[in-house]
């Protein structure tokens, strides 16, 4: 599998990842799988279903700096800080149950190996330590290419998880919880090492080979990205 690498440290919307994902998609699937990771500033990203009204607390989110996206894939509603770490697997296939459940099982068995740490799937798209979610996953497809992806969350400022993101009633009883902290778990409560050693262990791990972008491939994924920036994509039904 290859590493798609930046050529800098620049730091991006979360909506250049996301562009990302489908440039990769577009130029650089082959014979074999691409994967990378990302971080990004306080960001909340939603289902492409999704009504946001319903699922993020908009004015705590202006209030605080909390950027937020919507993103092409299905599923909840996310948040992202810099405390955790942000997955994306591209591939060239139509099968999306047998790619996502290959993409899930990618990321356990790294866990597992990397922390031994056991980690579980779900058919609700999440990774569980015990019984609380550590890693909460998407998938979508475009035509011959199929993109995952999703949270890991290392640690992660609660105060903003818990005021960000609205789930409702019915869908947090549905994971038999109370509320948002009840049902997530934190990697650092289980291991002491570093988010970046855990980074490079993953990249090492899962990946064997590394492209690197170039300044040209990163002004046209902001091409891309504009799309992701359109009020009515972010605000629409």
């Amino acid at each position: 599998m290859k590493y798609i690498n930046l050529p800098d440290e620049t730091q991006h919307r979360l909506c250049f990842y996301l562009a990302m994902e489908e440039y990769v998609a577009q130029h650089f699937v082959d014979d074999d799988d691409c994967f990378f990771m990302w971080q990004v500033e306080p960001t909340v990203i939603f289902g492409r279903h999704q009504v946001i009204e319903n699922e993020v607390n908009i004015d705590y989110c202006r209030e605080n700096g909390i950027q937020f996206y919507r993103r092409k894939s299905g599923g909840g509603c996310v948040y992202a800080d810099r405390n955790n770490v942000m997955l994306s697997y591209v591939t060239r296939d139509d099968n999306v149950e047998k790619t996502f459940a290959r993409y899930m099982d990618l990321v356990a068995d790294a866990l597992r190996a990397i922390l031994q740490i056991d980690t579980v799937k779900t058919q609700n798209n999440d990774l569980l330590i015990g019984d609380a979610k550590v890693s909460g996953n998407a998938i979508y497809h475009i035509p011959g290419k199929i993109i995952a992806h999703g949270t890991l969350l290392y640690d992660t400022v609660m105060k903003n998880m818990i005021s960000a993101i609205t789930p409702s009633k019915e869908k947090l009883q549905k994971h038999g919880v109370d509320s948002v902290r009840q049902r997530i778990t934190l990697l650092k409560d289980h291991t002491t090492m570093p988010l970046e050693e855990i980074k490079t262990r993953l990249r090492n791990h899962v990946c064997d080979s590394c492209v690197n972008l170039t300044a040209a491939d990163v002004e046209a994924i902001k091409e891309i990205e504009k799309d992701y920036l359109r009020p009515e994509f972010i605000f629409g039904k």
